[in-house]
């Protein structure tokens, strides 16, 4: 075979993946909370202010305390991260040989260089920063094993990743979902239980069911404890107490904890136990797998009629050999995204719980694919909002179906002729048998029913009633159990 082009040579790279790929405008402000640079730079941002909170509280004794303007340049270190802090902080790790080492090494440049940036006198009065000091230099990952830095920086990831980016996408999925349900309350729609003809129900009732279901799901991932911890290599403090006996250890982890926005953990091994995580993914996964049902029913309800694709403004291919197709490709493309992010899921809440003793690594390896977990979910969600936006309401297709199925009439008749039966009156018995002689296994039509109401010996008012039944009719209080949505 003739040489051919090594692909993974190219420049700029080739993502390997379709989330970097074809896919990357749909899931990019992911990036900002759950790549491998946003890690990075969460990390410096706890590093920054756990110096700030040792000197800021005086925990360190003989410690400086540092000026507004020092603190500034300081947080500035984590606003600023960008492209070239990214290279810098690669080549240091490429020395260190560990990620986290290299973020201390980084942070101690920054300190090296404050006096040059700063000037001499930016401590506090005007007095000279201590920036520079080798003292300030050793308070630098201070007490910390690296899992104190990485569990604190994956909360502030993913809480950041879940509030910021995956909960206004969701929450406006289930908007969607809602509006349309309003609208569509009084479409009235045959509804096929076990797959056969059943009864009716309406469109706006059942969109509004997945959409009460989602929101559940949404409250549950709203109200997550995001955890940390900061309590040494065991989760003892043992060389926070002997170093420094005095101070209360676990009012200052828990204090700034609590200043990073996220839920103290005060009994931990060397690793937060992620006990939080594996239920936020398991939350996320229950509504990742909603939606699923979601896309699966309007696929059905495409290939039934009751909804009609538009074809967007530009255009588009439905079948490359079969002109007249308009393929339900949005709510397909959904359901692969959505079953590969629930896996993800389900791996990381199975995998996150479990540590060896007080320490192993499988959480390392593990917490790296979180992105892809909750990037598959986002893409899901984009085409199930675009595939919705495409769809227009066929209610005459809807209203020949109901009409073509008059034997569902069959429930609301016996269970009328129980009821006048119980209210007294005579020769309504087994009704059941009686619906069921007439409608299992063939259709019944309009005449043919209502010929069987008029010989049942109703009470006037019952067979009144019945005779004005019809399928389309014959929706209880389902435009009105709409409204539970709001």
């Amino acid at each position: 075979m003739p040489a051919r082009v090594d692909l993974s040579s190219i420049s700029p790279s080739i993502p390997l993946g379709s989330l970097d790929g074809r896919y990357r405008g749909a899931i990019a402000p992911l990036v900002d909370h759950l790549s491998e640079a946003a890690l990075n730079r969460a990390r410096i941002q706890v590093e920054v202010e756990w110096l700030i909170h040792l000197t800021e509280h005086e925990v360190l004794p003989g410690a400086a305390r540092l000026s507004e303007t020092e603190k500034d340049y300081l947080r500035a270190v984590v606003t600023d991260f960008g492209a070239d802090e990214i290279a810098e902080l690669a080549e240091i790790e490429a020395e260190t040989r560990h990620d986290v080492k290299a973020v201390e090494y980084f942070l101690k440049r920054r300190l090296d260089a404050a006096t040059r940036v700063l000037g001499e006198n930016a401590g506090i009065a005007g007095g000279p920063t201590a920036l520079g000091s080798d003292r300030l230099a050793e308070i630098v990952h201070i007490f910390c094993t690296s899992e104190d830095i990485n569990n604190l920086a994956y909360s502030l990831l993913v809480s950041g990743a879940v509030r910021e980016v995956w909960l206004p996408a969701a929450r406006g999925i289930v908007e969607d979902l809602t509006v349309m349900a309003e609208e569509h309350a009084e479409v009235p729609m045959l509804a096929r239980t076990h797959g056969q003809p059943a009864t009716p129900v309406t469109l706006g009732k059942e969109l509004a069911v997945l959409a009460f279901r989602l929101q559940r799901q949404l409250a549950r991932i709203g109200a997550t404890e995001y955890l940390g911890k900061i309590n040494g290599a065991t989760g003892t403090y043992a060389a926070h107490a002997v170093s420094v006996p005095g101070a209360d250890w676990e009012a200052v982890a828990r204090s700034f904890v609590e200043h990073l926005g996220l839920t103290w953990n005060p009994l931990t091994t060397q690793i937060e136990s992620h006990d939080w995580q594996a239920e936020l993914y398991s939350d996320v996964a229950r509504f990742n797998r909603i939606l699923h049902n979601l896309a699966t029913d309007v696929w059905t309800y495409i290939s039934l009629g009751y909804f009609r694709q538009r074809l967007s403004a530009q255009g588009s291919t439905g079948s490359s050999t079969m002109p007249h197709k308009v393929n339900p490709i949005r709510f397909e493309n959904a359901e692969a995204n959505l079953e590969i992010s629930c896996a993800l899921l389900d791996t990381l809440g199975a995998t996150l719980v479990t540590s060896r003793l007080q320490r192993d690594l499988t959480d390392s390896s593990s917490q790296r694919n979180i992105g892809s977990a909750f990037g598959h979910s986002l893409l899901a969600i984009d085409n199930v909002r675009r595939g919705l936006a495409g769809l227009d309401v066929d209610a005459a297709t809807m209203a020949r179906d109901l009409d073509g199925n008059w034997e569902v009439l069959g429930e609301a008749v016996q269970s009328a002729m129980r009821a006048a039966a119980v209210a007294g009156a005579e020769g309504l018995a087994n009704p059941y048998e009686r619906l069921k002689e007439l409608t299992r296994g063939r259709r019944v039509d309009g005449p043919a029913m209502r010929e069987f109401i008029a010989g049942l010996g109703l009470p006037p008012e019952v067979e009144e009633r019945l005779m004005a039944l019809e399928p389309g009719t014959y929706t209880g209080l389902a435009p009105e159990l709409v409204r539970h949505l709001r």
